[in-house]
């Protein structure tokens, strides 16, 4: 949840509350949300709408993603949802759910790069999307890389996988993972990818220097961290870092290595994500070797801030970069 007003420099964050509760886990199993996810869910959804309530908060969006997407009772849990916690969720269809990621985190992209690949690991479900800047987007980019008013990103291609951290890790088990066992899970989100890029050929048009990988999940922000060897997750540090292949491929190594335990012990990891992490890496390693880039971005924002976002430029009050002149005496 991400509570915030409209500022000066588009939004200032009031409050935030994120808690994992894995409302997807066993539904590629059953087909169905689980009696214990939906609680976790519920309880945490109670905290949400108590933190709407104090804060009397005007506009509010409440959305639900892949697990209720293909959950047989995914209809009947936002019904009770809404009967216990008051709180009307809309589920989200994979292409708004694209676009919001996009929307999200829209300001981190280099525009000195040709193209540029969104991606968004979930539980149930990866999205990813390939952005296309045109040449007078590249010519319209500041000596940062950053975006002038006028220049605008094209959607050139985009798709949902089937599989996020939660269903990987059931499938091929996350606790005791072996080189082996993740060489499997790459090898079969490699089959998904490979599908994509048939599709669309960007293998061989991105490439190099032209390109950069924009990553918008807990999977990124983990590896992060752990490469800047933080003691304690610091999203200040996280959120727009730069890291290059060998460096993401050595955090991988390093996991693999790792016992569950020692994984547990990782402070930006811990025991709620110790199970999922490698997973998450086996999805990014089948991404990195269909699009080799030299450097991915991390983005600890994305769905929610597209979110936020969107309501505020529906209001009119959203701006982003704009200031206002101060009028001069006299």
């Amino acid at each position: 949840m991400l509570l915030a007003r409209p500022s000066r420099r588009g939004f200032r964050v009031v409050d935030a509350f994120s808690r994992i509760i894995r409302l997807g886990e066993g539904v590629s199993q059953t087909g169905r949300l689980s009696d214990a996810a939906m609680r976790r869910t519920i309880d945490a959804l109670k905290v949400c709408a108590a933190k709407l309530a104090r804060h009397d908060v005007a506009r509010v969006r409440c959305v639900a993603t892949e697990a209720c997407r293909i959950a047989s009772n995914g209809r009947d849990f936002l019904r009770r949802v809404e009967s216990e916690v008051g709180l009307k969720l809309e589920v989200l269809d994979r292409e708004t759910e694209a676009n919001l990621a996009v929307s999200g985190c829209a300001s981190l992209i280099d525009y000195r790069a040709e193209y540029v690949l969104v991606f968004d690991i979930g539980g149930g479900s990866s999205e990813l999307i390939w952005l296309e800047l045109s040449r007078s987007g590249r010519d319209g980019a500041d000596a940062d890389g950053g975006r002038r008013l006028n220049i605008k990103p094209r959607i050139g291609a985009w798709t949902s996988l089937p599989v996020g951290v939660v269903t990987l890790a059931e499938r091929f088990g996350g606790h005791h993972v072996t080189p082996e066992s993740f060489e499997e899970m790459v090898t079969y989100v490699s089959g998904f990818v490979r599908s994509f890029e048939a599709l669309h050929g960007y293998r061989t048009r991105a490439n190099g220097d032209n390109l950069h990988l924009l990553g918008t999940s807990g999977t990124v922000t983990t590896v992060a961290g752990i490469h800047l060897g933080l003691k304690r997750y610091d999203r200040a540090r996280v959120d727009g870092c730069w890291l290059a292949l060998k460096e993401i491929q050595s955090v991988t190594a390093e996991l693999i290595s790792c016992s569950y335990e020692d994984r547990v012990a990782q402070p930006c990891i811990g025991h709620e994500r110790a199970d999922l992490v490698l997973a998450g890496c086996a999805i990014l390693e089948a991404i990195l070797r269909m699009w080799p880039a030299e450097r991915l971005r991390v983005a600890d924002r994305g769905l929610r801030e597209g979110i936020l976002a969107t309501l505020m430029s529906e209001d009119g009050v959203y701006r982003v970069g704009r200031r206002r002149r101060r009028q001069r005496s006299g």
